[in-house]
Order: structure tokens, then sequence, then C-alpha cells
């Protein structure tokens, strides 16, 4: 399933607040710049967590990274970069800036920064062979799921209203760009948290009448175990000297927490297959690890995804 993720163009990234979409989107981009993909990563955060983590200025241009390149995506300086193209001069361009008019547009208008900064992102993909900063595959982090949802669905609100109009024109561009199932993934993001779990179904629901069903989904943190209930029960019914038997209690207590826990992941990793069939993909929880040690491992799990048959190929083209 990897392969053909990477395979795409772009690879858009989307998921409840706190399950981990900001670590895979550069665990994914890791993966694919060992096998060789020049990758760059477009986070739409401000905050910038992936910049962050590698020690990197958030800036405005492609920046290098680990094996990848990485840039914050911001909706007014890509409105800023595409008015320096269609207005000439830098007097001019100056003065718009400058405007109060101008600084009323940009507030009052976040649809127009949004739509821009999906612009950007299909900019990026029409760069032609040579060009030194074309890229293999751009992963984009995308914004928490509701905001996400509101993001995807203004090209065709924008193509509705502008028509045939430049604005019109680029909101059919990005359009086509999103819905094309070989230039485009996206992939959700979750965890066996109820909330999450939740927001995953509904947003799979909601891309789907949108026409963006998910190539994937990361189930991630998913709880495995290395011993069964039996193994449990065994440690319990263990004979031991008197002075050890606090210490085989206490095991036997982290035991069956884990065993719980991995029932909850279980179900709900059963809830999620339920609604999308088998293009869920398990991520590992790695207790422990951080920062870019967590990222490396991430991306050595997702290198180790097993390939699909042709029936699920199949099943994800539904």
């Amino acid at each position: 399933m990897l392969k053909e993720l990477l395979a795409r163009r772009v690879v858009v990234l989307l998921g409840k607040g706190g399950v981990g979409k900001s670590s895979l989107s550069a665990a994914l981009a890791l993966a694919a710049s060992r096998r060789g993909a020049h990758t760059l990563v477009m986070e739409c955060d401000s905050r910038a967590p992936i910049a962050s983590l590698y020690g990197i200025e958030p800036v405005f241009e492609p920046t290098e990274a680990v094996g990848f390149n990485l840039m914050v995506l911001d909706g007014r300086h890509t409105l800023e970069e595409y008015l320096r193209i269609v207005v000439p001069g830098r007097l001019l361009l100056k003065a718009v800036f400058s405007s109060r008019l101008y600084q009323f547009f940009v507030q009052a208008a976040p649809g127009l920064r949004e739509l821009m900064a999906l612009g950007k992102i299909y900019y990026e993909t029409e760069r032609k062979p040579g060009d030194d900063r074309r890229w293999d595959l751009i992963i984009v982090d995308a914004p928490a799921s509701g905001q996400a949802l509101s993001w995807l669905k203004m090209p065709t609100a924008a193509r509705a209203t502008f028509g045939d109009s430049i604005v019109g024109k680029e909101a059919n561009n990005i359009t086509g760009m999103l819905t094309d199932r070989e230039r485009c993934a996206i992939v959700q993001v979750t965890t066996a948290d109820s909330l999450a779990v939740s927001e995953t179904i509904e947003t799979f629901d909601d891309l789907d009448k949108l026409e963006l069903t998910p190539a994937a989904i990361f189930f991630n943190r998913y709880v495995k175990l290395s011993f069964s209930e039996d193994d449990a029960d065994a440690l319990a019914k263990r004979r031991v000297a008197r002075e050890q038997k606090k210490a085989i209690e206490h095991l036997g207590e982290i035991a069956r927490a884990e065993l719980r826990r991995n029932s909850e992941s279980a179900a709900a990793l059963a809830q999620v297959q339920h609604k999308a069939g088998d293009i869920v993909i398990e991520i590992p929880e790695h207790r422990g690890l951080f920062g870019t040690t967590l990222v490396d491992a991430l991306a050595d799990d997702l290198n180790a995804v097993p390939a699909r048959s042709r029936s699920r190929r199949a099943a994800v083209k539904r």
C-alpha cells in the first residue's frame, strides 16, 4: 500500500488534533526519501511542529530537513506571492501591500487565503522535468479534520461562485488535482481514542461526498502485545517466594491493563475497518520514543507495510 501512496504526486494527511498526524507526515516523507523520492512537506499549522521537531526556522520557502524538504504553507503569504507575479513593478506592489484596502481584504476573505494555499500545492505539482524544484512527492500536513474539510470544500465553492474567471479557473485546476486518484491521495490519521474514531468515521463519509474518498487510514498507536491473556493467568498462578509476591502481583496488574488497552485498540480498529474496509494501516505504538527518534521508527513501520493483493486494490477504488 505504501508503494501505491508514494506513486502519487500529492498525499494529504488529515485527522483530529493529537493523533500524531504531523509525526506521520514527517515519517512518510522520510520513508519516501529512503526510496529515493525528492520530497517536500508542506505543513499548514502556523506553529510549524515539524520544523520545530528538526530545529528549523519556519519559512515559506523549501528548507532542507533530514532527508526531505520542508515549508510552512500560509494562505496570506501565498496570496502575496501570487500578487508579485500579476502586479507589475515593485513600487506598485509595495503600495498594494501597505494599503488599508488590501489589509481589510485579506482579513475579510479567509476563504481566499485557503484557496491560495491549495493553489500553491497545485503550482508545485505543475513544475516541469528539469526544474530543480520539481518534487517527486508533496506531503501536506493538513489542518485538523473539521478545518481541513472546509479547506478542501473551498475550490468547489469558488468554482461555483466565480465561474470562468481567473479565480474560478484556478479553483477548477485545484479540484481536478484533488479528485484525481492517480495524482492525489487523501490519508486519514486516527488512534483508538473514541472521539478520534468517531471523527474519522464522520470525516470519511464527508470526504466520500466530496469525491475525495481516502486512499488509506493510518491507525496510529495501535497496541500490540507479545503476550496473551493465558500468559497473564499463568503469571498470576505462578508460585514464588513471599518476598517476590508483591512484585508478581504488580506485574500482573500491568499485564491486565495492557490487555485492556489492546482490547480497546482492537475494538476501535474493527469500527474503522467496518467503515473503510481494508485500506486501514496499523501503526504500532512506540512508547518512550519522541521527536525525530519516533519519526525514524514510524518511517521504518511504513516501509514495512506489506503490499496489497489485486482484490484489495480494487476495493479502494470502489
